[in-house]
């Protein structure tokens, strides 16, 4: 990154090790909330690294001192030979078909992007449709997603540069691979939908950012829009928005009959919402309510003659299925209840209904005729996790993905002729699977609430309370965290560390009920949650506190900071990852105003003490001996912007007392995590491990048993 100036050290010096790292300004910038006084010295490191020169050359002094700690680790450069030996396989996607083709992604091995394919057959090796890594030198230019119209002739695809969520849209034929002349711009947030006859498409857009502030400014006035092929964007027709209500969002979705343009309308990270449907074979249709308030969930699943199936959690906190009466949309009859289990999931297929749940984390399908009856269970090919089943009503096949922390994804056909499964591709890669032990535990929280953990480890561990372990969570936006089979974990495993996933409550895993425990006021559950699972792996001897990483992304990054400003002690290593730090800011950047309903807001009297009490930037305290820290973040993250990890790496360093690093590592041209080129995910594993070796001081094999 080019160096414009030097930064001038005025950061106080009364602790010896903070003059080790280099040097940040420090400003005397107070606000006040609700009465109360809080600094907030680097708030010059809010500027974009692009815009910003005294940013970017704070930004490559901080690169330049973690690249000299992390290269000078032996462990780095084994542990990067062996990730590009795990990585070197083939993997799919489950395909998605449309009009008798077949399309799916393929990844060769070390390509940095997974190439599209399209075959006539679901087992057909097929032939590339797009390939991502003719679009850049180094591979930053990701294919986003994309939607083939209904006869299967054309294909919208989006592209993203550099991480970022803008994507630019564009169509191609799918035979010839000719490419029309469409192009939309500043689409974020939202997918393409075509309309039935494959004259154009619906797609969500945000205005023109003002130059200079595209990675930064709010996510506002967000309009659903309709492009008819052959013509330019600025002739696109506006099909709904709301200006009186910036903050919605929209997502469409076209009915398989292509009668009914179905409306999901969002106003936060939270999935109640709105719906709206519009008969499409009339013209100028109003727009009929199906749900006109944010009380509930309502997922769209299909049109049924004149019935509308929907995924719900009204008078259903562990979600149902019900299905509304297309000429009075107040008639609900509920056609399969809610469970002990936690509906994930639903898809109509063949005219039947795929129902994915989750049992204690791990996947269950069962499949139901329209009017409810069971009609049996998909018999999966173990414990773990799945996705898929989608389809269209007439199909007579279906695709799903299987893993779990120790089983690479196979892809499998489901016949509905048979109802069994076959493998359709099963990858071949050079990890015994076999060698490693997984376990599912339970340990009591703070308050006593049973939180579950998925342990993975290999065979024959000696549980001395030395092994290096690294625990990861998640813990919000009701998203839950299944089993999940990872490279990155594998080299991890290889070397003899224990991987311990815990299921926190904010997420998923158990419902509406789970995700409300673990917001706003209620979000100290989750970091007691993780602490709980810390002190559990240390009173069953599996590590100790010296011994003990934590790791967490986006929210997760904020879990890490937040339980490593309250218990220092009890870990020996921490990687936050693209973190939202700065509780009291986060509202006025990017997507942040979208987070408002699950952590809360400053801005409110009644909030902002909860927010000031965990907020990681804010509760970094001087004097004190942080554990060993990576403070990890890309310099295009325009979903957490880069601003939260500057800051609190900044208020790291200067508060460190201990002996322990704090490294602050940019990824460049990157962004939020998707997209991210297979090189530079490797690269970065690479440094996490290298750098949990370096402080656990394990010794790391070239070649693991």
């Amino acid at each position: 990154m080019r160096r414009v100036l030097a930064l001038l050290l005025l950061v106080p010096t009364s602790f010896s090790v903070s003059a080790e790292f280099p040097p940040t300004r420090r400003v005397d910038q107070v606000d006040t909330y609700h009465g109360t006084q809080v600094a907030d010295p680097y708030r010059w490191l809010e500027g974009d690294v692009r815009e910003s020169p005294e940013v970017a050359a704070w930004v490559a002094a901080q690169s330049d001192y973690a690249r000299a700690h992390l290269d000078a680790i032996p462990a780095r450069q084994k542990f990067e030979r062996r990730l590009k030996q795990l990585y070197n396989y083939e993997r799919f996607s489950a395909p998605s078909k449309k009009a008798g083709r077949y399309f799916f992604y393929q990844n060769d091995g070390l390509q940095d992007q997974a190439v599209l394919y399209v075959a006539d057959s679901p087992g057909g090796e097929g032939r590339p449709l797009l390939d991502p890594n003719a679009w850049s030198d180094d591979g930053t230019v990701a294919l986003a997603n994309f939607s083939v119209s209904n006869d299967g002739q054309l294909i919208a695809f989006a592209k993203s540069l550099s991480g970022s969520d803008w994507k630019k849209v564009y169509v191609m034929e799918v035979a010839s691979g000719e490419r029309r002349s469409d192009q939309i711009d500043w689409v974020r947030f939202g997918g393409m939908e075509w309309d039935h006859q494959g004259k154009g498409f619906y797609y969500s857009r945000y205005p023109e950012p003002k130059e200079g502030k595209q990675f930064q400014s709010v996510a506002l006035n967000q309009q659903l829009c309709y492009h008819r092929l052959g013509t330019e964007q600025t002739d696109d027709q506006v099909i709904y928005d709301r200006p009186d209500h910036p903050e919605w969002t929209f997502y469409a979705e076209v009915s398989d009959d292509g009668e009914l343009l179905v409306l999901s309308i969002s106003r936060s990270t939270d999935p109640q919402n709105q719906v709206w449907i519009q008969d499409l074979t009339k013209t100028d249709a109003d727009w009929r309510p199906l749900a006109d308030n944010f009380d509930h969930e309502y997922g769209f699943i299909a049109k049924q003659a004149n019935r509308l199936f929907f995924l719900t959690d009204e008078a259903a906190p562990q979600k149902r299925i019900v299905a509304v009466d297309l000429v009075d949309l107040t008639r609900r009859t509920e056609i399969i209840p809610e469970t002990d289990a936690t509906l994930d999931d639903v898809d109509l297929v063949g005219g039947r209904l795929f129902v994915q749940y989750l049992r204690h984390v791990h996947a269950e399908v069962k499949i139901h005729a329209l009017d409810g009856k069971s009609l049996g269970t998909v018999k999966l090919p173990g414990i773990g996790a799945v996705g898929g089943f989608h389809g269209d009503a007439d199909d007579q096949e279906t695709f799903y993905a299987f893993t779990n922390s120790v089983t690479p994804t196979s892809i499998y056909r489901y016949d509905l002729a048979t109802d069994k499964s076959q493998v359709l591709r099963k990858p071949a890669i050079e990890f015994a699977s076999d060698q490693y032990v997984v376990e599912q535990v339970f340990f009591p929280s703070k308050d006593g609430t049973k939180i579950p953990m998925t342990l993975a480890y290999r065979q024959g561990l000696q549980r001395d309370g030395k092994r290096p372990t690294l625990l990861y969570a998640y813990g919000g936006f009701a998203i839950s965290i299944t089993p999940q089979f990872s490279v990155d974990y594998a080299a991890w495993m290889e070397q003899g560390g224990v991987l311990a996933i815990a299921n926190l409550r904010g997420g998923g895993e158990y419902g509406e009920a789970w995700h409300q425990a673990g917001k706003k006021a209620n979000k100290q559950n989750v970091f007691d949650d993780f602490i709980a699972a810390a002190e559990w792996l240390i009173d069953n001897r599996f590590t100790s506190p010296d011994r003990l990483a934590i790791k967490g992304g986006s929210n997760g990054g904020l879990l890490v900071g937040a339980v490593m400003t309250q218990r220092p002690e009890l870990f020996g290593a921490c990687l936050p990852a693209v973190g939202v730090h700065d509780m009291l800011r986060f509202h006025q950047f990017t997507a942040g105003q979208f987070w408002r309903s699950e952590f809360g807001s400053s801005e409110e009297p009644d909030e902002f003490p909860a927010l000031l009490a965990y907020s990681p930037v804010h509760n970094v305290t001087p004097g004190t001996k942080y554990p060993a820290t990576m403070v990890i973040t890309a310099d295009t993250d325009d979903r957490v912007v880069p601003m939260h990890s500057f800051k609190f790496g900044a208020a790291l360093q200067h508060a460190q007392a201990g002996d322990a690093p704090i490294l602050l590592r940019v990824e460049i041209k990157a962004g939020h995590g998707a997209g991210t080129p297979i090189s530079k995910r490797i690269a970065q594993t690479a440094d996490a491990w290298a750098f949990l070796a370096d402080v656990f001081d394990m010794e790391i094999q070239e070649k693991p048993r």
